[in-house]
């Protein structure tokens, strides 16, 4: 089976590892062929399972993600695969660069010193993959709203519409958090990809993260985030009124086109005192960064100690008044 072969009754794309159409569940028309087992080796995080393809060149025992130990692990019939890349086009001084700029834009919270005091332990180039997909759905709502609610403090509301959804990002990634890929989904255009993965300018080699779900898992986990993100729409855009709670949606597709692709960025593992942060700048738009920063409590105790101050002055005043 190929990814040209369409479902025969919604003309849904197939693909190879298809048992069923995503869209409507007919089974998928036998090839008469038999896929070929596909063996490939991977290494293998022990602490947070992100898999990498093995590449001599590379030759990194650690993690790319969170610098833990690797080791060899060999996958067979990964039906995932990476179909395309998108290129870095982020240097590692530009990243550098712009890891120093945001970690000194924290805000007051933030202790005084971060951007002068840490110091860079790692910096590493790695593609993390995702599923980039187009749908269509029929979308049903219920509701309660202020809207119309007259004397009560809510009425019932529901509805039903039509949503798209052009390139939806989907992590297919172990090595970055949910999180962390919602921060940098916006600063990766999707379109313009190369066939194979590149080298960085320098010729420095760059880890690979590879797809290691099955088919039918990949469709469950990009049916679901299809679900969220309809339900997401129907709050911002399709609920009236001002307020509303109790709501529930249900997504029932039309249409659903996926394709894998492998993103760029720089991981970044940081010190600040004696303890270690990560953080994640776009290999595509550096403006595109994220990660953890450590908390100044000492300014905290001092806001709270200004306002307890205030606050007795205040009461000190009404009593002498």
């Amino acid at each position: 089976m190929n990814a040209a072969m369409e479902c025969e009754r919604c003309e849904s794309p197939l693909e190879r590892g298809d048992l069923r159409c995503a869209v409507c569940g007919r089974q998928a028309p036998d090839t008469g062929q038999r896929d070929t087992a596909l063996s490939i080796q991977v290494l293998r995080c022990g602490s947070c399972g992100a898999a990498v393809s093995y590449d001599a060149t590379v030759g990194a025992p650690n993690c790319s993600f969170c610098d833990s130990v690797m080791h060899l692990e060999e996958i067979v019939d990964p039906v995932e695969q990476t179909e395309g890349f998108v290129p870095f086009r982020t240097s590692r001084e530009s990243a550098r660069a712009r890891l120093k700029q945001w970690l000194g834009d924290q805000g007051f919270f933030r202790p005084s010193d971060l951007a002068t005091r840490s110091r860079l332990e790692s910096l590493k180039a790695i593609y993390w993959v995702a599923w980039v997909c187009d749908a269509r759905a029929l979308v049903t709502w219920a509701a309660d709203s202020n809207e119309g609610s007259r004397r009560s403090a809510w009425a019932p509301h529901s509805g039903t519409v039509h949503l798209e959804f052009d390139d939806l990002l989907v992590s297919a990634s172990r090595g970055l958090s949910e999180q962390e890929i919602h921060a940098l989904a916006r600063h990766y255009p999707v379109h313009a990809v190369a066939e194979e993965a590149t080298g960085l300018a320098d010729g420095e080699p760059v880890a690979v993260e590879t797809f290691d779900v099955q088919r039918s898992q990949a469709r469950r986990r990009i049916v679901s985030a299809i679900h969220r993100s309809a339900a997401a729409q129907v709050e911002a855009y399709h609920i009236p009124g001002v307020r509303f709670r109790k709501v529930h949606t249900s997504a029932l597709l039309e249409g659903l086109d996926t394709r894998r692709l492998a993103l760029p960025a720089w991981v970044f593992t940081y010190r600040y005192k004696d303890r270690l942060y990560r953080a994640v700048v776009s290999g595509e738009d550096a403006e595109g960064i994220t990660g953890s920063v450590p908390f100044s409590y000492a300014r905290l105790f001092l806001v709270i100690g200004i306002v307890g101050v205030v606050l007795l002055l205040i009461l000190a005043a009404i009593a002498a008044a």
